[in-house]
């Protein structure tokens, strides 16, 4: 069995960071493990606290993953200060990592900030030159190409902006501000647009963390990107279809909607 690591936060309400790249993961077929960066106190109306780990505690995490099950691929979500990312990109080096998937996280669906001015450089110096695939948002994209972005035709252009500057394949997320659910892969050979369907469900907490994580899984699969890209909007697409509806704001996807259906009996009322 492929393996992939997660380096990203804790969600206590499970929708989104290190609980949602496990749950996507393993619903996509490879062994899942995790290093958390930090802690997070939050639900789906919005984020109430954070507590970092320190550098040294990640860096132990990353060690005892590498040191006894190396992974096929590796995916960061929320990483919120400069010295975190530092301490990623050094052991991400010195083990040879490889199949990165980049997920920028800036701000939570919510609104809240989640990675701190100071870390910004560190992101763009140290981490994306070593990814396979950064995956940002418009909003995201807009603040690593230094491009407005409000047609498909400026999508394109950003996103190669990103992808020359820092030496890797970008996929920037259409979402349902431009283009529908259109999404953009640029590589060095091309860029390619993956069509998406429109699902009208408000909950869409998490779907960041899921699709890189579902591409980080792909990727650890030996599937080519174009394929781990296509592979995980169908994931992303059948979570979101199954219309789950929890919590009191932007709840969450239901990652298990493939099970089988003997786990997800309910013991009679």
């Amino acid at each position: 069995m492929k393996a992939a690591l997660t380096i990203a936060g804790s969600d206590s309400s499970g929708g989104a960071g290190i609980q949602a790249d496990l749950k996507t993961m393993t619903l996509n077929g490879v062994f899942a493990m995790s290093a958390v960066t930090a802690l997070t106190a939050q639900n789906t109306t919005g984020v109430k606290d954070i507590l970092e780990v320190p550098p040294a505690f990640l860096e132990a995490q990353l060690d005892a993953v590498f040191t006894d099950i190396p992974p096929q691929a590796v995916k960061t979500g929320m990483v919120s200060s400069a010295d975190l990312i530092s301490v990623i990109a050094r052991k991400l080096r010195q083990y040879g990592a490889e199949n990165l998937v980049v997920d920028p996280v800036m701000v939570a669906t919510s609104g809240a900030r989640l990675l701190r001015e100071d870390a910004m450089d560190a992101l763009k110096n140290e981490l994306l030159p070593l990814a396979a695939v950064v995956t940002p948002n418009i909003p995201e994209a807009q603040l690593l190409s230094g491009c407005a972005i409000g047609s498909a035709a400026e999508m394109e252009a950003a996103a190669r902006v990103i992808g020359e500057r820092y030496g890797c394949a970008v996929l920037l997320k259409g979402g349902h501000r431009i283009n529908d659910a259109n999404d953009f892969l640029w590589q060095p050979d091309g860029g390619r647009w993956f069509e998406g369907r429109r699902i009208a469900n408000p909950n869409t907490h998490g779907t960041g963390c899921t699709l890189s994580s579902a591409i980080a899984a792909n990727l650890a699969k030996g599937f080519s990107l174009y394929e781990s890209v296509e592979r995980a909007k169908a994931y992303l697409s059948g979570a979101l279809n199954a219309m789950l509806d929890l919590g009191k704001g932007s709840g969450p996807m239901n990652h298990a909607f493939d099970i089988k259906p003997a786990y997800q009996e309910e013991a009679p009322q």
